[in-house]
């Protein structure tokens, strides 16, 4: 049963519902904007914004994001996939067209440290963060009270190094069942399997602090004080099998001194980590996010 308070985003479908949006990448070459534009012109629709980048005008990469205003837009999903196609191989395109009244639908995923759930729920609940949300999924009862108070179903599958396998096939079983999208690692402190990343890949955003590689495993903060770091970060990326090395989405940072303790360390790091992360998820939710090789344009 879904939670009743996604009802909440309702309105924003209607108003959204004659919106689409491309993304596309393809090698740099004369006329890729003006075929584009004339297609959506026969189809009548209306470019409302329009981003584009070259790596290289002369034999590089292109990458164009265009959101457009088209009447009758879900009678017309199927004409326009079909028909964009000819153009798409024409420019030897990777492309993908979405339309914004389809909200993704997010699973997020956390443990016992809840600061970037609390901030992902909140945005949600004012309507800054437009996505559905099935699901919570933790290793952990911790989170319990706080998620279902949004109306959202709680889900506690203990996870650790000796039952992973069974744990992410009863998570991959509930991920299908709800057709998730997309999965949020809110400070889930569990390492995917390459099954399950090559599952979802590029659809699965995670968050960790910007010590690494320089501080790699338990107590970073504490080894941080000890060196007398200046600058605390977060960054926020797509997980791959390389841990925390993939494509970057966002990064922050903030300036400290040696009157900060580690507590004051941790806790500004809070601040950032799910900052950042609001920020990684609406990108990827509002279809800003082209990756390309192990980086991301973000339009």
């Amino acid at each position: 049963m879904e939670p009743t308070n996604q009802n909440k985003h309702q309105a924003f479908q209607q108003d959204q519902k004659n919106r689409g949006r491309l993304l596309i990448t393809c090698p740099d070459q004369r006329g890729i904007v003006a075929a584009v534009s004339q297609f959506l012109a026969t189809h009548q629709a209306n470019i409302i914004e329009s981003s584009q980048y070259s790596t290289n005008p002369e034999g590089g990469d292109f990458f164009i994001r265009i959101e457009f205003e088209c009447p009758d837009l879900d009678s017309k999903k199927t004409l326009l996939q079909e028909e964009f196609e000819t153009i798409a191989q024409r420019f030897s395109m990777e492309w993908t067209l979405s339309f914004v009244h389809d909200l993704k639908r997010a699973a997020i995923f956390v443990s016992k440290e809840l600061h970037c759930l609390r901030e992902l729920l909140l945005e949600w609940e004012n309507e800054d963060l437009v996505m559905d949300i099935p699901l919570v999924v933790s290793n952990h009862p911790e989170a319990k009270n706080f998620v279902e108070s949004f109306g959202i179903p709680f889900v506690h599958i203990p996870a650790n190094k000796n039952n992973r396998q069974e744990a992410e096939q009863q998570q991959l079983k509930l991920l299908e069942e709800h057709d998730i999208d997309v999965i949020i690692l809110a400070r889930y402190m569990q390492i995917l399997t390459p099954a399950f990343v090559e599952t979802y890949s590029e659809k699965i955003i995670n968050i960790h602090h910007s010590f690494l590689p320089a501080f790699v495993g338990a107590k970073p903060y504490d080894r941080a004080f000890d060196r007398g770091v200046k600058l605390i970060g977060a960054t926020s990326h797509y997980v791959t099998n390389d841990l925390d090395e993939g494509p970057i989405i966002e990064q922050d940072i903030k300036r400290v001194s040696h009157r900060d303790q580690v507590e004051d360390l941790k806790k500004n790091g809070r601040i950032i980590e799910r900052s950042v992360l609001v920020r990684a998820v609406r990108w990827h939710v509002d279809d800003r996010i082209i990756v390309h090789d192990n980086k991301t344009i973000i339009f």
